[in-house]
């Protein structure tokens, strides 16, 4: 794969129904049975936090086959004071294109954009394997928790100017609450019914991905 391969351009209105069906087929069965990440991405347009101007898709041969979207979130240390930071997902590639060298260049082109743009930490639950080659440490690193000193081992942190981020705080982390609408089941259902039936199932995958999330790291 080279940069003559790919095009990496914002997501348009056009776009939003192949990215929500290339999302639901990279997503089905990962995290758990069927999906909820298409509905995500469909509602997430229009939540105060989600940043437009981070909404990238990666294009081969004219086809969507990839896209990523980002939330604002924020950092809170112990005298109050308040540090806004990112977050990025759903971010997903096409199962035929995976493993190919997109989702690296997808997310190394978000990443300059959003220094652009002043922002300097990115904060994300995800499976260590696939980000600490992208530059993901743990939270617990950099005395980063959620909201009862708990930092699980599926939460990251990414400085994206070396250096940068201030250490010697202890700091919360409160992101986006975008992800709420997936607590009404029926909505997810009747959105997903929209697309061609796929069948649900279990995958190691989901076993990992728990594992993670409910594993925590103490000092």
């Amino acid at each position: 794969m080279n940069k003559n391969d790919y095009i990496i351009r914002l997501e348009t209105e056009k776009d939003y129904r192949a990215v929500e069906e290339l999302t639901r087929e990279a997503f089905w069965n990962y995290y758990n049975p069927g999906c909820t990440e298409h509905y995500l991405t469909h509602t997430m347009r229009s939540h105060k936090d989600f940043i437009k101007e981070l909404g990238y898709v990666i294009e081969v041969d004219g086809k969507v086959i990839g896209n990523v979207m980002y939330t604002k979130g924020k950092l809170t240390d112990e005298n109050g004071e308040e540090k806004e930071v990112i977050s990025f997902g759903p971010v997903c590639v096409h199962p035929d294109y995976q493993r190919m060298g997109y989702g690296k260049a997808l997310l190394h082109h978000t990443f300059d954009k959003a220094i652009e743009m002043g922002y300097d930490t990115i904060i994300i639950f995800g499976n260590p394997a696939n980000y600490v080659a992208r530059g993901f440490k743990s939270c617990h690193k950099y005395n980063v928790t959620l909201e009862g000193g708990v930092c699980p081992m599926a939460f990251m942190l990414k400085e994206l100017i070396p250096d940068s981020f201030d250490k010697s705080k202890k700091w919360t982390y409160k992101g986006s609450d975008f992800d709420a609408v997936c607590d009404d089941k029926q909505a997810v259902e009747e959105f997903d019914k929209t697309f061609p039936p796929k069948e649900k199932g279990w995958k190691p995958t989901q076993e990992e991905f728990y594992i993670h999330c409910h594993s925590a790291i103490t000092w």
